[in-house]
Formats: structure tokens, sequence, C-alpha cells
């Protein structure tokens, strides 16, 4: 069957969360807060701010689901909430580019636990995919021709940490209880679940704010963060699912890394090394290239109905 046309509309929607998403690294840069605090907020606020939506269009919120699930997913965004510390820290760390490669090393991980977990054959492609990624995320950290200040080591291993744990979530997606659960639904549940983890956190770690102090500006921020950079993004993206094909979504999702990059060179004066950006190419091309099939194009890696970073 031909596959209808994308919808201006929902094409404009996902591409503008894709931008949103892109610059939380340079968001974070401006945040004088704890990780752990602006991952409470950004939880909390992600998905009150779902949730409002839910009720103005009459979409149950946890009524029709089973205990079961309702747990599962408060699992699910408990290890979302450790995936965003990680990786805020790791902005804190080293580049935000570096951290953000680092980051998206998330589709080799789960390529190559694909085997194991989901009994998928990992073909010739996708392992010299996965190699070429490892190697790309070597050039990225500056260790081989580079600046290997950009490329601190504290930073790359949070990073690494962070695509770990996402990688966790998408796995943990993909388990049947998940069959059949709405996407608001979920991503309400998950970002609640990933903000109220971070509250015995806060507590057993004794970091609370850190050292910040909640000023206006750092307040507009953490609003920013929670209500526009989760929640609206987060909307955004969902609601654009309807319109478009899952292989422009899967081709769209990588608007999220490349502009991380752009941004941080852009307004963090961040920008890569020539073979920081040989590996940048490598990291994101193997993604692409692994998922692409003649005919058609696999969402294996970042399924469509999983939540971004």
């Amino acid at each position: 069957m031909k596959e209808s046309k994308n919808d201006p509309k929902s094409l404009v929607m996902n591409i503008v969360s894709m931008l949103i998403f892109g610059t939380i690294g340079v968001l974070r840069r401006h945040i004088p807060l704890s990780s752990g605090f602006i991952a409470f907020v950004r939880g909390l606020l992600g998905g009150l701010t779902i949730f409002v939506f839910m009720k103005l269009k009459g979409i149950r919120g946890r009524e029709n689901l089973s205990r079961h699930q309702v747990l599962w997913l408060s699992l699910t965004g408990a290890v979302m909430g450790i995936n965003w510390i990680l990786l805020f820290e790791a902005f804190n760390h080293t580049t935000v580019a570096v951290a953000t490669l680092c980051y998206y090393m998330q589709p080799t991980i789960v390529i190559l636990l694909s085997p194991i977990l989901f009994k998928e054959r990992l073909s010739a492609k996708k392992l010299l995919c996965a190699l070429a990624a490892i190697v790309g995320m070597i050039l990225v950290t500056g260790i081989i021709g580079g600046s290997p200040q950009n490329g601190n080591l504290t930073g790359v291993l949070l990073g690494l940490g962070a695509a770990v744990f996402y990688s966790a979530v998408i796995i943990m997606n993909k388990n049947e209880k998940m069959i059949g659960v709405n996407a608001y639904q979920k991503t309400m549940i998950q970002l609640l679940a990933a903000g109220a983890v971070m509250i015995p956190y806060l507590i057993v770690t004794g970091t609370g704010i850190g050292s910040g102090v909640l000023t206006p500006k750092v307040i507009i921020l953490l609003l920013t963060a929670g209500i526009v950079h989760t929640g609206i993004a987060y909307l955004l993206y969902f609601g654009s699912m309807n319109g478009i094909s899952v292989q422009s979504i899967a081709i769209l999702s990588y608007i999220d890394p490349v502009s991380a990059l752009f941004f941080s060179a852009l307004f963090l004066n961040e920008p890569l090394s020539p073979v920081g950006i040989i590996g940048a190419v490598m990291i994101i091309g193997s993604a692409v290239i692994a998922e692409y099939e003649p005919g058609s194009f696999k969402t294996s890696v970042r399924d469509h109905d999983n939540n971004p970073s």
C-alpha cells in the first residue's frame, strides 16, 4: 500500500520538538542548581503539563491501567530520572557536544544487547555500525588527534552512563506490559515518577538545590525546562505521530543530536575539532545506516513510541 503524504503541520510539530530537545544542554548550563533538583522539577512540571493536556482533551489518566502496568511505568520513570541526572552532570564536566554524542551511543548499546534481550539476529551490517560508533566516540572524546580537555573523562563516563540508563528505558518500554498503553498515559506517569524518585535522592544525598540561588531568572529557566523542554516538547512529539510516516519520524529524530552540536557551538562556543566532527558523523551516521533497509526505515532502535531525550 502506498504511504500517505506527511501532514505539514505534523512535520513542523515534530521538528520543533526535536529542536527543543536539542537545546536542553545549553539550558542546563545556565541553571546553577543541582542536577537532581533540575531533574525533579523537569519530571514534575513535565508530567503535570501532560496531565492538564489530557484532562482538557478528555484522555483517561491511569483509570484503565492495571496496577502492574502503573508499577512498571513508575519503575521505568525512575530509571529515566537517573538517566537525566547523569546527562545533566555530564554537561557540567565536559562540553555539551561531547556529552550529547556519548549519550547518543544509546542506539549502539541497544543494538549490541538485542541478540540477548530480544533474540534478534545481529547482522554483519549492524555489528560494523556498532564498531563504527565506538570508534566515533573515541574520536569525539579528543583522545586521538583532538583536544583531550574537551573530552573530560568524568563527563564522558557520565554521558555513557546516561546512555546505558536511556537504553534501559527503551528496553523497558518494549515490555509486553506496555502493549496498548496510550503514549500520553505512559509519558505522564513516567515523567511524574522520574520527578518523584528525585525526592529521596535529594534527601539522602543532601544536595537539594545545590549551591545555586532561586533568582527570578533561574526560576524562569526551571519553568522552561519543565514546561517547555519536557511537557510541551513531548506533547508536540506525540501529537505529530499520526500525521507523518514512521520513516519520517525515524529520520527527523536525528535533528535532536545534530541541533545539540550546533547550539553548543553557537551559544556556548564549544565547537568540535575536525577529528571530533568525523567522530560525530560516525556515531550519528552509523545509527542511521543500522536502521535503514531498502524500501523501509526500521525504528527498532529509536521506536516512535519511545520517549525522546
